[in-house]
């Protein structure tokens, strides 16, 4: 049952042919005997997963259904989820249950979707491979002595080891995208504002964009489908119709530009990877489409400036993690003071003080014009990169990520050389566009990741482009070993 596409599990769970509960078993069976060797979970809801598959299995007798009744997904940890355990990865949080749903909680359970668990990930989403958790790092499902990516790499790693059917993520500079190259999965960033954000736990406001995280487009549509829409709880909730993303799923190719920018494919890149990217972009030439070069003249500026951006406003939202309301709290403080410094010291990690250090720096007088300010008008300056590439295409294509998957402590103690492998994707946040990664050839049994990025709202033409490339190739449809 767990090499099933969404779309096959809920017709299967019509037919009758396997019921929710059966199907519940079935993934909680596989995350009890695999999931120790992956730390995807950081908690499991066996108990609660099971009431609402009993639920789920009633829905379906009685006829009255939601678009994902009775099918097990993993929710990111960075997503309240009422009565249950959302420590965002951190020890600042570990103790917290969340009094109330996110809105992404809220539909995907209201479209009938059963929650397995809460997935790991990146203290705070701040890492680029899952390795700052709190809970311990995750592991890669192709190779265990490698990264899953992050922030959502649990997220990642149990869609790729089938130990659900789906996963939430969330992505600020590529945390859905990297780790979906990284572990051969299907990962859509959408526009920002296009998900609520509403109770997802705030890392860098302006950035963060929730979004669905599967093993294939076809997947991603349906999840899509129902986690977008306007929120009137989310402030920065856009208020724009959200169309049906499966009806183009099969809309063809023909004339289609698709634009390869020439700063994505530098020196940095690996040459395999490179060949991967060009394979899958021959494959969209005999689907029809036309390849035009351009160029975004500011892609390098893209990772410096995100890290002011980013930092400045993690900075602000984490401020209020501080030992007096929720959260982690210390031990017989001598006074206000010791207690503001040994919370917030005892409770955060590494990652996340530099973070917390460099933004309050950068927001500090005397440095806002200089650093914050100008990193602003830098971020005018790539999104313009992209309004005019897409007045000549309708698609920007490249790599996910300058390498494969890197081993577990490769890059730890190297902050800036870790930051750098998100460079192919956070110039997308810092412009608010969509993007995806799909699964290429791999190389030497490693996933590869084909970025795909779109227009504002153009979610529904990223789908269908990479579910073409997916008709035409099995890349997506491949398994780690011992995880088949």
């Amino acid at each position: 049952m767990h090499n099933k596409s969404i779309s096959e599990l809920a017709s299967g769970l019509r037919a009758g042919e396997f019921s929710s509960v059966e199907l519940v078993q079935h993934y909680l069976g596989r995350i009890g005997s695999l999931d120790k060797g992956l730390n995807s979970f950081i908690t499991v809801c066996g108990e609660r997963a099971m009431a609402q598959a009993r639920a789920a299995d009633e829905q379906l007798a009685s006829g009255v259904t939601g678009p994902l009744t009775g099918i097990p997904i993993a929710q990111k940890d960075i997503f309240c989820t009422q009565g249950v355990k959302t420590s965002c990865g951190s020890r600042m949080l570990d103790s917290f249950i969340s009094p109330y749903d996110a809105t992404v909680v809220s539909k995907l359970q209201a479209a009938g979707a059963v929650t397995l668990g809460k997935a790991n990930m990146d203290e705070f989403a701040m890492g680029s491979s899952n390795e700052t958790s709190w809970y311990g790092p995750v592991k890669n499902p192709w190779d265990t002595d490698k990264v899953p990516g992050g922030s959502s790499g649990g997220s990642a790693a149990a869609v790729a080891a089938r130990l659900c059917a789906a996963a939430t993520g969330t992505d600020t500079g590529g945390s859905i995208r990297q780790p979906a190259a990284f572990c051969g999965i299907t990962g859509l960033k959408p526009t920002y504002g296009r998900v609520s954000r509403y109770g997802m736990i705030a890392f860098a406001s302006s950035l963060d964009q929730g979004g669905p995280m599967t093993r294939s487009a076809e997947d991603a549509a349906l999840m899509l489908q129902v986690m977008a829409g306007v929120d009137n709880r989310d402030s920065t909730s856009v208020d724009e119709p959200v169309p049906d993303y499966s009806v183009t799923l099969g809309d063809d190719l023909d004339g289609l530009r698709i634009g390869l920018p020439k700063e994505y494919f530098d020196a940095g890149l690996d040459a395999e990877v490179a060949a991967s990217i060009d394979l899958a972009i021959a494959e969209y030439k005999k689907l029809g489409a036309e390849v035009v070069e351009i160029t975004l003249p500011n892609t390098a500026l893209a990772v410096p400036t995100y890290y002011v951006v980013a930092p400045a406003e993690c900075s602000s939202n984490l401020a209020r993690f501080d030992g007096v309301r929720y959260g982690h709290r210390c031990d017989d403080p001598k006074d206000l003071e010791d207690l503001y410094k040994r919370s917030r010291s005892e409770g955060f990690g590494a990652e996340v003080k530099r973070r917390i250090l460099i933004g309050t720096y950068a927001l500090s007088a005397g440095y806002y014009d200089a650093y914050y300010l100008k990193a602003q008008q830098i971020r005018h300056l790539i999104s313009d990169d992209f309004k005019r590439a897409f007045e000549r295409v309708d698609v920007i294509m490249g790599p996910t990520t300058p390498s494969t998957a890197f081993g577990i402590g490769e890059k730890a103690d190297d902050p800036v050389t870790m930051y750098l492998s998100d460079i192919y994707t956070i110039a997308v946040n810092l412009a608010g566009l969509p993007g995806m990664s799909i699964p290429v050839q791999p190389v030497s049994g490693r996933p590869v990741g084909l970025q795909l990025i779109g227009n504002y709202f153009a979610e529904a033409k990223l789908l269908n482009v990479a579910h073409r490339l997916q008709q035409a190739t099995e890349w997506h449809l491949a398994a780690p070993d011992g995880f088949e």
